[in-house]
């Protein structure tokens, strides 16, 4: 019994000890070294594959955003619409009216009535018609207008003597189109220059010629009595 007991310590520490003898570290053998380092290179390859990879996607990312923003830019811009003067219409450019011609103008003379009591004045009308086929000017201004009365060879009265001022007016006359022009006559003699004279011309049933002159035209004559 007593030996037993000795025996099994022995044997326990001697397995002990013989492990302890053999604690100390091994060393890896070559293959498992090469191993180690072709796992490490391994994992070193793919970390550097997806690093440049990484970045390989992103700048195609990048270069895809910044062909989508400068496309619009590269776009060709509308050309720019004519300027308001290319578009703006040429405006005519208007014609002159054209002088009526001497021949086609047709100058006449009347008067308000035939013949005037004492307190009577006449109205002497002067009127112009355009004979020809187109509008045409006609100068029917003071200047080129006269209102004459006459009595056989007597000049008796011209508005032309003591006119104040000559004035042209200029007016379009339509194809058979007239203009006319009232001249209150107040029944007195005029000298040409506007000289004084007091005589007044005859009554009693005389008879007077009114003659309507523009220019170079004159008209037939309106006869017309005073009594």
């Amino acid at each position: 019994m007593g030996r037993q007991g000795n025996s099994s310590p022995r044997k326990t520490a001697s397995a002990s000890g013989s492990r302890g003898g053999s604690g100390a570290t091994r060393q890896p053998s070559a293959a498992v070294y090469r191993r180690r380092r072709l796992f490490m290179g391994t994992a070193l390859l793919m970390a550097v594959a997806l690093t440049f990879g990484g970045f390989a996607v992103a700048g195609a990312l990048s270069g895809t955003e910044q062909a989508a923003s400068t496309g619009g830019a590269t776009e060709s811009a509308p050309a720019p619409g004519p300027s308001p003067s290319q578009t703006a219409g040429t405006e005519p450019i208007a014609t002159p009216t054209p002088s009526c011609s001497q021949n086609l103008v047709t100058v006449s003379a009347s008067t308000d009535k035939a013949a005037y009591g004492p307190d009577e004045n006449p109205l002497l009308t002067l009127k112009v018609t355009n004979g020809g086929t187109m509008p045409c000017e006609v100068n029917i201004g003071t200047s080129q207008m006269e209102f004459l009365v006459t009595s056989g060879a007597d000049r008796i009265f011209s508005s032309k003597d003591c006119q104040a001022k000559s004035e042209d007016l200029m007016k379009t006359i339509a194809p058979g189109a007239s203009e006319t022009a009232n001249f209150p006559w107040a029944r007195n003699r005029t000298l040409e220059g506007c000289s004084p004279i007091e005589a007044k011309p005859g009554a009693g049933g005389s008879y007077y010629i009114f003659t309507a002159k523009l220019g170079s035209r004159a008209s037939p004559k309106a006869v017309f009595q005073l009594s």
